[in-house]
């Protein structure tokens, strides 16, 4: 991880991040795919549980990030989900925090799925969404979610948005109503990306 080393950050809503650990509550950290390479290096070290596909791309992943300190809960929202979300409570119930690419393993693109909510209702554990921007990355514009690996000594600013909880008793439409407002959250925080972007480039005009 030579090029997670070279970066240089800007971290926005710190302050979200420790007021979720401040509910005593393990986080749910939640991000889109297409951030898991400069995620896995900001967060890493932090014993958080990541659920990862069942397929190829999935195993692929399961091993990168376990070296950096990361455990891996196998499934996705089309297979093997139970039985992810079932491991990822389990580990919670022991204090260690999860992750969830909430796009993947296929997408939509930045289209939020339930994983977070659900677990987030079975543990009351606070989810905390982010959002990475590198300056300068590698875009795999041919994959589903275009995959960003940042160029070398690059400036990243993370955004980190304040901590979203889900009522244990919740029902249905309530838990649609959190998976909306992850979706907002993240949006909103991927639009102060693009900002932040243009502004770091100069593109903002005067």
């Amino acid at each position: 991880m030579l090029i997670g080393r070279s970066l240089r950050w800007t971290i926005q809503g710190w302050e979200s991040f420790e007021a979720a650990l401040g509910t005593g509550k393990p986080p749910i950290f939640t991000f889109w795919h297409r951030e898991i390479f400069s995620a896995t290096w900001f967060w890493r070290r932090r014993g958080i549980v990541v659920m990862t596909s069942q397929n190829f791309d999935g195993e692929y992943i399961a091993r990168i990030i376990r070296k950096c300190g990361y455990g891996a809960a196998r499934g996705s929202s089309s297979r093997g989900a139970t039985r992810a979300l079932k491991a990822m409570i389990r580990v919670m119930r022991r204090g260690r925090p999860t992750a969830f690419t909430i796009d993947g393993p296929r997408g939509p693109r930045y289209v939020a799925k339930p994983g977070a909510v659900l677990l987030a209702k079975a543990i009351g554990a606070p989810i905390v969404c982010f959002h990475i921007t590198p300056r300068h990355a590698y875009t795999f514009r041919k994959s589903w979610d275009q995959f960003q690996i940042p160029y070398p000594f690059s400036a990243a600013a993370i955004f980190i948005a304040p901590p979203i909880l889900v009522s244990r008793n919740s029902e249905e439409e309530e838990q649609a109503t959190k998976v909306a407002e992850v979706q907002a959250a993240l949006d909103e925080l991927a639009r102060r990306g693009e900002f932040w972007l243009k502004a770091s480039k100069g593109e903002l005009g005067a």
